[in-house]
């Protein structure tokens, strides 16, 4: 059974502040793989802020219909376990 959007956000509202780790499509046959933390949820997008050593930028945003359209995935850690899959 597929979630709706509010479902997604309900989710992700209850994890802020834990780690997580993104797997999202970069376009053309490209998969781009980060981590950090949920930082804030909002209306329409979440921010992640991504680990310092790894990237060149603090912070990143997608919207809860990339969840939805399979084009981002999300793990949330909870103290370095896989608490759940969005």
């Amino acid at each position: 059974m597929g979630k709706t959007l509010i479902e997604i956000k309900r989710e992700l509202d209850a994890n802020v502040g834990k780690r997580i780790s993104i797997k999202a499509n970069g376009g053309r046959r490209k998969t781009v793989e980060r981590s950090g933390f949920l930082e804030e949820t909002y209306p329409s997008v979440f921010i992640i802020k991504l680990d310092e050593q790894q990237n060149s930028f603090e912070r990143v945003s997608y919207s809860y219909a990339d969840i939805l359209t399979e084009t981002v995935e999300l793990t949330v850690f909870d103290d370095e376990n896989p608490l759940v899959s969005v």
